[in-house]
């Protein structure tokens, strides 16, 4: 159970990265880790929630309506 509340804790850290930085290769680099290991963590927080976060349009990163109510 302690590593599932970690893991949650660690995507809504990336999750947050990305929403302030609006770009996944950025937010990597801020929370030192590989861009590819961000994505997957995010793509899973989507699974989980059952709704996308974010709105990826080519060089263009945007908060889904869902994505904003998970913003503090």
């Amino acid at each position: 159970m302690e590593r599932v509340d970690r893991l949650t804790l660690q995507q809504l850290r990336y999750f947050l990265a990305v929403a302030e930085a609006r770009h996944f290769t950025r937010a990597a680099e801020q929370t030192r880790v590989a861009q590819p290991s961000l994505s997957k963590q995010i793509h899973s927080l989507e699974t989980e929630l059952g709704a996308p976060l974010f709105s990826r349009a080519r060089g263009n990163i945007t908060l889904t309506p869902a994505g904003e109510a998970l913003v503090p």
